[in-house]
């Protein structure tokens, strides 16, 4: 008896092995019927020992004569199962119909679905620590940056990472054409718009905000849903919005639609560089995310170049009665699309990172797509016989999300659910950012971006500006002043521009078919004069008396006369339109595109120069060094007093601080690990735009007060800004984390 007893162990288990191996091999035949039998036999088998051993397999009844199997058993099961399913047979002969698979069946289940004392004892396994689970996971990023640096220098560098360049710089490419749009087409727009100087600095600025909303919003969905989706997404709604632009008509929807589009274009900086980043292995990564900014500047170029051959044409535009007019500069934005759309469309044949698959969990993916990368590779080098010699990647332990939605949930309700999700991991990923081990890296470099932001993009707004004002200086020391001509029965048929007359008499003179250009009358007198076809800018009639006068078919409005007195004077068909004053000076806008086009090839040496430098010099001494010299610069803004002389310390200071430009997208990209990268540095791209809406509207406020005051800002920002560079820790040489 006590022999007996102490064998029970080893007969309870062979019991249970034949009793699995009845129902594996009798399922084949019989189905449910053999499955219950074999059910019943392991039932009996239990039974027998339930008192003696209770402790080691608690049993649960049921009512109605059923059972569940206990946690123990279910373990026991499950351990049995891993073991046969891979001996001897395959998946298919271990599922079949009626065997549980997580869901349990109606004549048994788990302990714990019970309710039973086991649930207690699985849940505390199945939740580990938070803080043990944050050190694991930190622990496999860290393997995984090894491995992933090894696996890279195994795949190369050739076809494959080039192809992927010029996919991606066709993205960064969009981004450089953006931020030119609005500022071409305003002085033609302004004019269909009928657009205030408020009206025309809100749309100057509102791409801005668009883009710190999308670096913000894209950089985060990045991590969560992947690079190249994100990408191809947030270019899709630039380009469409870009499309909506170039036919709406009003003010507010032109404004909403260039919104979304900003939106829709923020994503592509912090996306690009990450995306490409994680492609590179570590001694080609500051070269080659160097010259992947030159497609910033070839956006610039392009733009320059289309707003030159595209807008001055009227022959390009067509009206449909006086409520749809679509002027040529509506083609420009309609082609400024293109690189956007030809972006998503190279993006559909490329592939998702393999880090941010691995980071997820993604084995099979991540693999597969480095193994495409060393094929691609080795083929163009003319080795197709390489093999791929990976066969295992580390891949990171995922926290379980999870949201658990019933079937019966309604569809709505499912995808708020999944929202409020993504919502919380997206918040979970950017308070990481400010965690003990990235706080301090966090601070320094959006103090870094916020003052590169501030003095570059206020400098660069400003000197256009600057130059605009020594235009106007240079054209107001030309006028003309004429005082107390008396003028009788003369026909003006001609235009009269940039003149002063004071004290003057006018009788029975007619204005006929003619163009006034700032043209000023003051304390004059006007008597049977007639005025026909007359268009006017920048004209006004001061303290002046008409007398018996006709006005037909002009855009003298009201608000030209300033105490004015018109004594038995008629208006008839008044010009419809507009009744605000423009310039139609195309030379002002070819002098615009051509600046602009200077200044951005002007950054084409420092590209080359930091391209080169980067890996060598490392990213600090890059930043910080440019950042200086930049400074420096600034100061000889003192000395721009003329046009060319403007225009030649934009080209320096643009081809100068490029450099730090471009060191601070490489190392934003290495200092922080793959699955927080895009968050942290859509967040800091988000601050640069708004530091680039602050240092617009404080510079612009200052043109023609003082140049003290914007070169004392810049100058100091930039000074500030190299400082803190070199309190930032080096990331040459190092893995990618």
């Amino acid at each position: 008896m006590e022999d007996g007893y102490q064998n029970r162990t080893a007969f309870i288990k062979g019991a249970k092995d034949i009793a699995k191996e009845v129902k594996r091999q009798a399922s084949k035949k019989v189905g449910r019927s053999v499955d219950r039998m074999s059910d019943e036999y392991s039932k009996k088998s239990y039974s027998r020992f339930e008192e003696d051993d209770d402790d080691d397999y608690p049993m649960q009844g049921s009512q109605d004569g059923g059972y569940y199997r206990s946690d123990s058993q279910a373990a026991n099961d499950d351990e049995g199962g891993h073991s046969d399913s891979t001996e001897g047979h395959d998946e298919d002969d271990e599922i079949y119909e009626g065997e549980y698979q997580g869901i349990p069946r109606a004549d048994s289940g788990k302990g714990d679905l019970a309710g039973g004392p086991g649930s207690i004892t699985a849940g505390a396994q199945q939740f580990k620590d938070v803080g043990a689970s944050e050190a694991a996971r930190r622990k496999d990023q860290e393997e995984l940056a090894q491995q992933y640096e090894t696996i890279l220098q195994e795949c190369g560098h050739g076809r494959f990472q080039w192809t992927l360049y010029f996919v991606l710089g066709l993205a960064l490419m969009a981004d450089g054409v953006e931020i030119f749009v609005v500022g071409f087409v305003l002085p033609s727009a302004e004019k269909d718009m009928c657009l205030s100087e408020p009206s025309k600095s809100m749309l100057g600025l509102i791409v801005y905000f668009g883009m710190m909303v999308g670096a913000f919003l894209w950089g985060a969905m990045a991590d969560r849903i992947g690079r190249r989706q994100s990408l191809i997404i947030s270019l899709s709604i630039n380009s469409i919005f870009s499309f909506f632009s170039s036919f709406v008509q009003g003010y507010s929807t032109f404004l909403f639609c260039r919104l979304l589009s900003g939106v829709g274009i923020g994503g592509s900086i912090p996306i690009v560089f990450s995306y490409y980043s994680e492609f590179l292995s570590q001694e080609k990564r500051g070269e080659h995310l160097s010259w992947l900014c030159m497609f910033w500047m070839i956006g610039g170029i392009y733009a320059s170049a289309m707003a030159w051959a595209i807008i001055p044409h009227y022959g390009w535009s067509f009206q449909m009665g006086s409520a749809y007019q679509f002027h040529s500069w509506r083609v420009f934005v309609l082609v400024c699309a293109f690189p956007s759309v030809a972006a998503i469309a190279a993006l559909n044949a490329m592939p998702e990172s393999p880090r941010f698959y691995l980071e997820n969990g993604k084995h099979d993916e991540g693999w597969m797509i480095l193994k495409q990368v060393h094929d691609t590779n080795m083929r163009a080098k003319g080795h197709p016989e390489k093999v791929f010699t990976v066969t295992t990647i580390k891949t990171v332990k995922q926290v379980d999300e999870l949201v658990d939605i019933g079937t019966d949930t309604p569809v709505w309700q499912r995808y708020r659910l999944k929202i409020m999700s993504l919502s919380q991991q997206i918040r979970n990923n950017i308070l990481a950012c400010f965690s003990p081990e990235y706080k301090r890296t966090t601070f320094m470099l959006m103090a870094v971006w916020f003052s590169m932001s501030f003095s570059y993009y206020g400098l660069t707004v400003w000197f256009p500006d600057m130059i605009k004002y020594i235009q106007k200086q240079e054209y107001e020391s030309r006028t003309k002043t004429f005082t107390k001509e008396r003028v009788e029965h003369v026909t003006f048929n001609f235009t009269l521009e940039n003149q002063v007359h004071r004290d003057g008499y006018y009788f029975n003179d007619k204005f006929l078919s003619l163009k006034m250009k700032s043209m000023v009358f003051e304390d004059s007198v006007f008597e049977e004069c007639y005025f026909e076809d007359v268009t006017s800018t920048h004209t006004f009639f001061r303290n002046c008396t008409f007398i018996a006068s006709l006005f037909y078919n002009t855009d003298l409005f009201k608000y030209r006369f300033i105490n004015c007195k018109l004594i038995n004077s008629t208006f008839l068909h008044n010009k419809e339109g507009c009744m605000l004053d423009f310039s139609d000076d195309f030379n002002n806008a070819y002098m615009i595109y051509f600046v602009n086009f200077l200044g951005t090839l002007a950054v084409l040496p420092g590209n080359i120069v930091s391209a080169l430098l980067m890996d060598k010099i490392g990213r600090l001494r890059m930043l910080a060094g440019s950042s200086v010299i930049s400074c420096v610069s600034c100061f000889f803004l003192m000395f721009g007093n003329s046009e060319s002389g403007m225009i030649a310390l934009l080209c320096l200071f643009g081809g100068i601080s490029i450099a730090s430009w471009n060191a601070l997208d490489v190392i934003t990209v290495e200092l922080y690990p793959s699955d927080k990268r895009t968050t942290a540095f859509g967040f800091l791209n988000a601050l640069c735009k708004l530091a680039a809406v602050l240092g617009i509207s404080i510079f612009q406020s200052f043109v023609g007060i003082t140049k003290a005051v914007p070169i004392l800002f810049a100058g100091g920002a930039l000074a500030a800004g190299s400082f803190l560079a070199t309190k930032l820790p080096e990331t040459r040489g190092q893995v990618l984390q």
